[in-house]
């Protein structure tokens, strides 16, 4: 009875933990460049269920204790890589990435260390002194890994490499960095994302579309379906432990009587 009290516990944490993962997507749907989560549940396998150390077998020896069901174990969560829809804004500075590849920032934290960081997103603008940052005032860096700066009086054009023109010249070139093996980039947040150890840069594939930004690739209506689904199996667990809860009541306080 007991391992059925533990079963029904173990699904309401997973089923929190999912919870938690979707209303992270939820509340990001209106973020540019923003990449939904996703979780993944693993069951524990019985080979867990066993003596080790154990007077009655011997301290040397480990003996399966049979069959058993203990619960869900949280597994993984995982980034879905898939491309957002494209919105147009006009502005010549909002870049949308068709493709692989990311843009690379320098980053500077509260503490006052500069990292690069790299992001889908392509809000971008120029700032007082001519240089181009994204809308948390961080620089964006060019194929070289170097600030970008423009002359802020003159119009500019984009092309899908990248490159900067201002009156037919060319002044700069937006760097685009993509990753040989997505697995080795972690969520940092603020939209950002950074390379683990193992990461290995490669040549980005995707091209830049001036005027516009990626959407984030969250469904709502899909989000909504997962919200009811995992509400009802939360319930159940729920349901499963006040139905054993009235059992062991029973057998305590009525049969045991007896």
């Amino acid at each position: 009875m007991v391992k059925g009290l533990y079963t029904a516990y173990t699904g309401m944490l997973n089923e929190q933990h999912r919870m938690d993962t979707l209303s992270n997507n939820m509340a990001n749907v209106t973020t540019v460049g923003f990449k939904k989560e996703g979780t993944t549940s693993q069951s524990f396998d019985d080979v867990l269920a066993v003596k080790i150390k154990d007077s009655t077998v011997g301290y040397n020896l480990v003996t399966r204790e049979g069959k058993m069901q203990p619960g869900v174990k949280i597994g993984e969560n995982y980034i879905d890589w898939s491309e957002g829809s494209f919105k147009v804004t006009g502005n010549t500075y909002d870049i949308a990435i068709g493709g692989e590849g990311f843009f690379a920032i320098e980053f500077t934290n509260k503490a006052g260390e500069t990292s690069t960081m790299y992001t889908r997103n392509g809000e971008f603008k120029l700032n007082v002194d001519g240089y181009l940052v994204n809308c948390d005032g961080d620089y964006v860096l060019d194929a070289n890994s170097q600030r970008i700066r423009i002359d802020t009086t003159k119009e500019s054009s984009i092309d899908k490499n990248g490159n900067i023109f201002q009156d037919g010249t060319l002044v700069a070139t937006i760097g685009l960095t993509d990753f040989a093996d997505y697995n080795y980039l972690a969520r940092y947040g603020e939209n950002y994302f950074t390379p683990v150890e193992g990461a290995q840069t490669t040549q980005a594939s995707g091209q830049m579309y001036s005027g516009y930004l990626e959407t984030a690739n969250v469904s709502v209506v899909q989000e909504m379906v997962n919200l009811i689904q995992i509400s009802r199996q939360y319930e159940s667990n729920q349901k499963i432990i006040q139905t054993m809860d009235n059992t062991l009541d029973i057998a305590a306080n009525q049969i045991g009587r007896l």
